[in-house]
């Protein structure tokens, strides 16, 4: 026989008692109650503990959790790494009081690493020991990116590109995302897009993706730290014409591919494909239907993720990449694997000695997990016997237990993808019937609803229940209540009757147990009159009524709403007893109003639909016949006769005033009175000569104003405001001047408005010193201290007396220049373009105004490298408040600078400090002025150049570069060559005749290479080859050929010039152009770039353009290449006179462009150069 043990319900309503609390009561019968149940033993039970995989910051203590309950309160021990963990023989690690729980203090000594291993933690009483899941400690991890030098990315526009990010490795894994210098994500598209592994990818790459700052960043959440990889420079070559191309799969590579994933995972599948045009994804499953409810697209349809993946997912995936020119596809193969999981858990027992019991552990996995059981933290295998205990897989079988039966019981299931360990306890009990609900609780019902009166209980062996109703009543039945296992009593329909006093009675065998509840009948609440459906023209008014009926012992409370919201916070809507009033109806009124009832039991509710249409009235008549009565000192009575409503109500009366002595001509608003009313009494202010007139109001709108009353004069009085916005400020360092707005006539109240100005130091003992001033707003005081603060006030007087008192404002005296330099100013130099420079901030007193910020002062004194000493212009930088440093942005490489440190206020600057001098360390230079090659020969080209305009720096070298251009357009071996700093010119010696060369030249600094410029050049043809070729002119059948070409040619001209002189049309220039020579091509406008290499047959350069200006130079922005891609050839050597010798290796490092090697332009290998 199993024990129930039914909790406590602390509800006093039952009809707010849902159904789901009696299933959780059941969820949790198996569970003791012991807070309620003083002298109860249970095993412990884990109610918390960390991860098993719990990734740490090494950056603060760890904390590994364990909390356990039970009676009496467990002990806790812990192992690591399979052996006792000591934990008093560690200064570092402490556990908390009443827990389980270590903290290892690492935030001032100590390292994460060294406590990284695997934790157990064991909570143990006299019933047992429970045991938590293997914790797994390891600080996260957030390493750099490994140096490298990334060279620039050249390439045609059309063709596809992969830029690699290859993240460090950290735990955990960092999340990847690519932007630029200035933190701004990198736009992304079906054409570029990010991969699962970080890559960026271009389908096709067009000009616009020039770009020097692909940046690829890491963010590892866990330390909220970011790494950036060295930015990535590509440089996007246009051409006049790309071929298009169907599409080609970048990831995943070729034609299959095979994808695991556990289950409930999310199942991510990616396919990223070029071609031009950029292709678009889609998706199928060969073997069935994508799930609807679980499948998302991301980064433009190239991922497919299906959420909560089980074993019924796997199959074969198939991605299709698909543009005009055609489609590839690709297959994927998808297992799903499962880490154990529960089917079910085992739960824990509590039973009276001589019960049965059974604890059941199941779980499913692929693979199929292995079943385990431990007691009390023990293999079951190592465990003393029990014979009460029987073991049949995953089933433990209790019969005949006793108290010494009682034990903590774990189950562990586990694959190779993971482990489930569950604890559950067997708790062997003899306890006494007893009640845990509280005595004598009052339940209302409403008539007609389900009562449910609780009796929760305890005992072992489980107790069994009867209730009465009344003193003397006899057991009540299930024909007309239901009797729910926690001891609860259910009344389907509580009817007046039903109500009383009824008697729980829980009895087992070692005892008995009662309790007392009390049941109310309630009438229901109930709407008597409904509110009902109304039509109200726009501007009208509309009333709704609902009249309510509830139960006398209960309060009801009536609420009103509009389209199931709060009415609007509008003075229009107002709610009086059972009555909603709208006023002034407009077309936002038109909804659905709900006057809703309701008590601390039950709630009803009833709606009428409000419908608002277009007037068709017209505006009142102005009235007329306007009177003044009952003159007095500040009032008077108006009376007037209302005009024509022209049949729409006339809702409100506007009264206004005009100011003939002050304002004639103008009219203000003086008050509103309901359209009911032809009277009012207004209030008059003194000295004012008052005409009034009327406006009438309907719901169309306002009439035409009323003709003008009689005037009436009001007696002057002292003034009863005083002037508004007083400021005192200085204009000048010795004066304070005093500001103020003037009244207006209307409130002067009198005639003779003079202003009483007063003033004194705010931090002195003076006596307040006062002037009489009219008809200005303003008053300088002069002489006074520099920027001192003053009490100020500026009372209003005329000739019948003065104003309140006025409210006194603080204001300051005039400020002057600042008297101290900020002192102690020095720099640090960050880089070669930036440096931030600290100061001390002045004295407060010395500043002598408002602080507005500091100052900075700083300019180019010379060039290190050329020792000029020549001033430039001066540059400012201000910092605003109290700063007390700053950053120097844009400085020049390898200058000398001089600065100085300003403090200012709002007069202006103060002294300059000392002037600090610094020096900005060397940067690489800029690209050399210009690059000639002049004077080609057969076999040697001479090149000349000039230094770069900005050398940032002392020029260490030059480097130049060059390779053979074939036939076919492909490069050859790359050479290197350093040159010393102080040559302008080179001569390269022999090379191969008839022969393209391109060059690449940059210069050097301590700190690096420099911009580059490229040339290309030909050298001549062998004379030889020449003179054969022109042997050909000398043979007489050439002669006699050209000679019949030239008589055709003389005939036809004849004819045309005889066509036209008939009047005829020949149109030559038309087909000359229609027929013009394709070769002929002129640079693209655009952008710059060239056409194709001609033939190699003639070894001359293509028509389409020369790569070179008519002089041969070519200028930094000239040249698009880069040696991003080129290796380091084999250094040159110079001979005492000055010649250069040296062997060039065809091998290459890294070649710029992708190509064979050609035999037409053969390698200048074993080639002997020299300087002139």
């Amino acid at each position: 026989m199993r024990l129930k043990i039914m909790p406590l319900k602390k509800s006093f309503s039952v009809h707010r008692v849902p159904l789901i609390l009696f299933l959780c009561q059941l969820m949790s019968a198996l569970e003791v109650p012991l807070d309620q149940l003083e002298n109860l033993v249970q095993p412990p039970t884990i109610t918390r503990q960390s991860p098993k995989d719990y990734i740490i910051d090494p950056r603060e203590n760890i904390e590994i959790q364990c909390e356990a309950k039970g009676k009496p309160p467990p002990s806790f021990s812990w192992t690591r790494n399979g052996t006792h963990f000591d934990i008093d023989k560690d200064p570092l690690v402490k556990m908390l009081p009443n827990s389980g729980t270590l903290v290892i203090s690492i935030t001032i000594e100590g390292k994460a690493e060294t406590y990284e291993g695997v934790y157990q933690c064991t909570a143990r009483n006299e019933r047992g020991a429970a045991i938590s899941n293997n914790i797994i400690i390891r600080p996260s991890r957030s390493p750099l990116w490994t140096k490298e030098k990334l060279e620039q990315i050249t390439i045609l526009k059309g063709q596809s590109l992969v830029l690699p990010c290859r993240p460090p490795l950290g735990l955990p894994p960092p999340i990847i995302f690519w932007m630029d210098n200035s933190f701004q994500r990198l736009p992304q598209s079906e054409r570029v897009s990010q991969g699962l592994n970080g890559d960026l990818y271009f389908s096709n790459v067009l000009p616009e993706d020039t770009r020097e700052d692909y940046v690829c960043y890491a963010r590892f959440n866990h330390t909220q730290t970011i790494q950036q990889k060295q930015p990535i420079s590509v440089k996007v070559h246009s051409t006049k014409s790309y071929i298009e191309r169907p599409p080609k799969l970048l990831s995943p590579e070729g034609r299959t591919s095979h994808k695991e994933e556990l289950r409930e995972n999310v199942l991510s599948l990616e396919c990223i494909a070029e071609g031009l045009p950029t292709p678009s994804i889609t998706w199928t499953k060969e073997d069935g239907e994508l799930p609807i409810n679980r499948t998302s697209y991301t980064n433009f349809r190239k991922t497919l993720n299906i959420n909560l993946v089980s074993e019924a997912d796997s199959g074969k995936y198939k991605c299709t990449a698909r543009n005009p020119l055609g489609f590839v596809e690709h297959t994927i193969s998808v297992t799903v694997k499962a880490a154990p999981y529960w089917i079910t858990a085992p739960k824990n027992l509590v039973l009276s000695p001589g019960e049965d019991g059974t604890l059941i552990c199941r779980a499913n996995g692929n693979p199929k997990p292995k079943i385990s059981w431990l007691t009390n933290g023990v293999p079951i295998e190592m465990a003393p016997d029990d014979p009460s205990r029987k073991i049949d897989g995953d089933t433990i079988l209790f019969s005949d237990v006793q108290e010494s039966s009682s034990a903590v019981y774990q189950c562990n299931a586990s694959n190779e993808y993971g482990y489930l360990l569950a604890n559950a306890f067997v708790n062997v009990l003899a306890e006494p019937p007893r009640i845990l609900t509280d005595a004598n609780l009052h339940y209302q019902v409403i008539t007609d609803r389900p009562a449910m009166l609780d009796c929760a209980f305890f005992g072992s062996p489980i107790p069994t229940f009867k209730w009465f109703k009344g003193t003397k009543g006899s057991v009540l039945q299930e024909n007309t209540y239901i009797f729910h296992d926690n001891g609860t009593l259910e009344i389907p329909v509580a009817q007046k009757d039903s109500a009383g006093t009824y008697t729980c009675v829980v009895r087992n065998k070692l005892g008995m147990a009662k309790n007392d509840v009390h049941l109310e009948i309630k009438d229901p609440t109930r709407i008597i009159k409904h509110p009902e459906y109304k039509v109200v023209q726009r501007g009208g008014k509309v009333s709704f009524e609902c009249k309510v009926k509830h139960d006398p012992t209960l309060i009801a409370t009536l609420t009103w709403l509009k389209d199931n919201g709060e009415l609007p916070n509008d003075g229009r809507f107002s709610i009086d007893n059972d009555h909603l009033v709208i006023m002034n109806i407009s077309d936002e009124d038109d909804a659905t109003y709900t006057c809703v009832a309701n008590t601390s039991l039950d709630i009803v509710s009833a709606s009428a639909v409000l419908r608002v249409v277009a007037p068709v009235y017209d505006r009142p008549n102005p009235p007329f016949d306007l009177e003044l009565t009952s003159l007095l000192e500040r009032s008077v009575q108006l009376s007037w006769i209302p005009g024509d409503e022209n049949n729409s109500p006339i809702t409100d009366f506007i009264i206004e005033y005009e100011d003939s002595l002050h304002e004639p001509g103008i009219w203000h608003h003086h008050s509103d009175v309901p359209g009911t009313q032809t009277t009012a009494e207004l209030k008059l202010s003194p000295y004012v000569k008052y005409s009034f007139r009327v406006i009438a109001v309907n719901s169309i709108g306002r009439s035409l104003p009323s003709e003008v009353s009689e005037y009436y004069m009001t007696k002057a009085a002292e003034p009863e405001e005083n002037p508004t916005a007083v400021e005192g400020i200085g204009s000048e360092p010795d004066n304070l001047v005093i500001t103020w707005q003037p009244l207006k006539g209307f409130d002067s109240n009198g005639p003779g408005l003079q202003y009483k100005v007063s003033w004194r130091q705010k931090d002195g003992d003076d006596e307040w010193t006062s002037v009489v001033v009219a008809n200005v707003s303003k008053y300088i005081v002069s002489g006074t201290p520099t920027f001192v603060p003053y009490l100020v006030k500026v009372q209003a007087l005329n000739d019948v007396g003065f104003a309140p008192e006025p409210v006194i404002i603080i204001g300051h005296s005039g400020e002057d220049l600042p008297m101290v330099a900020p002192s102690n100013v020095h720099v640090n130099v960050v880089n070669s373009t930036l440096a931030e420079v600290h100061w001390e901030p002045v004295p407060p007193k010395s500043i002598r105004g408002h602080l507005k910020g500091y100052r900075i002062y700083y300019w180019k004194v010379k060039n290190s490298s050329k020792r000029n000493k020549r001033h430039v212009e001066k540059k400012i930088l201000t910092f605003n408040g109290n700063k007390t440093h700053g950053m120097l942005p844009g400085l020049e490489p390898f200058s000398h600078y001089m600065l100085n440190v300003r403090v200012v206020n709002g007069k202006g600057e103060g002294p300059a400090s000392v002037d600090r001098v610094f020096n900005t360390p060397e940067g690489v230079p800029s690209a050399p002025l210009f690059l000639k090659i002049v004077n080609p020969t057969l076999d040697s080209l001479t090149l000349e150049w000039d230094p770069p305009s900005h050398p940032n720096g002392i020029l260490t070298a030059y480097t130049l570069k060059f390779q053979p251009i074939n036939s076919t357009h492909e490069l050859g071996p790359l050479v290197d060559i350093k040159i010393p700093a102080n040559m302008t010119s080179l001569i390269l010696r022999n090379l191969s005749y008839n022969t393209r060369y391109k060059f690449y030249f940059y210069a050097q600094t301590s700190a690096g290479s420099g911009s580059q410029i490229t040339e290309e050049a030909v050298t001549t043809v062998d004379e030889a080859m020449a003179s054969r070729q022109v042997d050909i002119a000398t043979q007489g059948w050439f002669i006699g050929l050209m000679c019949a070409v030239a008589l055709l040619i003389l005939i036809l001209l004849i004819v045309c010039f005889i066509r036209r002189n008939k009047g005829g049309k020949y149109p030559v220039k038309e087909k000359e152009d229609a027929h013009a020579d394709p070769e002929i091509q002129p640079m693209k406008e655009d952008d710059g770039t060239f056409g194709e290499y001609s033939d190699a047959e003639d070894h001359k350069p293509s028509k389409k353009g020369s790569r070179t200006p008519s002089d041969r130079t070519v200028k930094k922005e000239d040249s698009d290449d880069s040696l991003v891609d080129y290796g380091e050839g084999v250094n040159g050597q110079f001979n005492e006179d000055g010649s250069f010798i040296g062997q060039y290796s065809g091998k290459k490092e890294k070649e710029p462009a992708e190509g064979n090697e050609s035999s037409e332009a053969p390698s200048p290998v074993n080639a002997m150069n020299s300087f002139v």
